[in-house]
């Protein structure tokens, strides 16, 4: 792609939202439009683990004036962290990362039964509960388990649910199959796509992977790094930028919005630079932004 592939992409640039595919609480439509009212010109869908949202969100993004970059925030584990990888402008038919993702959400639908059984022993929850809080192409997981929690009025909202009931410590926690984050690294890069590690510092620069770990993913084609997302701590963005600067890698904000009903996150409380969102652009060759 040359460099004047992105000359119609207009900030400001959010590349970390969610719609009711995974487990945002909105259409993509509606994502699309919340973001432009919002003030965002520049915005990636990023469910975790499927695709089927990016053509609804880019004819919605089209048609607000908006520029689209297909995305996915890819499951991904390393020892007792989970890791998530956003993946963006990858060629969907890959048939190694669409395998991989197939399995992944088939695990998240098993794991999400295991954790509501756990739930039931304590609290009248049927997995019927959950299904009555998922679209027909969503990845049942945790969020949707808080929503049913909501419905039948175990919880206030999400938050409560996520520190409470669904808190690890619970004791009704499972987890979820997902390959390691060099398996992840390699096929989003491998189908074309610039891989990003999302909000990697969220309990500071002490329990981030380890550097010469996240170096051996940089080898492997890491693009680079979430840094301003509202869960990173100051001590470990400043570990972050620093390797950025060392490596010459591409930083990026972003809000991880999941609807107005969701996380309290809002489209654009972080953004992309322009120059950023350009590198991304020129680096891809799996698919192409969708310009309005």
């Amino acid at each position: 792609m040359t460099s004047g592939a992105h000359s119609t992409f207009t900030g400001p640039s959010d590349l970390h939202l969610h719609s009711n595919h995974s487990d945002g609480t909105e259409t993509p439509t509606e994502v699309m439009r919340q973001a432009h009212a919002h003030g965002i010109r520049t915005l990636a869908l990023t469910d975790h683990d499927r695709t089927t949202g990016w053509d609804e969100a880019g004819a919605a993004a089209a048609s607000l004036g908006m520029t689209f970059l297909p995305g996915m925030e890819l499951s991904a584990r390393h020892d007792w962290r989970s890791v998530h990888v956003l993946g963006y402008l990858f060629d969907p038919t890959d048939p190694a990362l669409a395998a991989e993702t197939e399995k992944i959400r088939a695990d998240r639908v098993g794991r999400a039964e295991r954790i509501v059984r756990n739930i039931a022993r304590d609290y009248d929850l049927r997995w019927d509960d959950v299904l009555e809080q998922t679209t027909v192409d969503a990845t049942v997981g945790r969020p949707h388990i808080a929503d049913a929690l909501i419905a039948r009025g175990f919880a206030l909202d999400r938050t409560e649910a996520f520190e409470g009931i669904l808190h690890p410590r619970s004791g009704y926690y499972e987890p979820h199959y997902a390959p390691d984050p060099l398996t992840a690294v390699r096929l989003i890069t491998r189908a074309g796509g610039v891989a990003i590690i999302a909000h990697p510092v969220t309990m500071g620069r002490d329990r981030m992977l380890p550097v010469s770990f996240l170096e051996r993913l940089i080898a492997e084609g890491l693009g680079g790094f979430e840094i301003d997302h509202r869960e990173n701590t100051e001590d470990g963005k400043k570990a972050l930028r620093e390797l950025v600067a060392r490596h010459d890698l591409i930083a990026t904000g972003s809000s991880d919005y999941h609807g107005m009903t969701g996380k309290p996150n809002r489209p654009g409380e972080n953004t992309t630079s322009d120059e950023m969102v350009a590198r991304i652009i020129d680096r891809a060759t799996g698919a192409q932004p969708r310009y309005a």
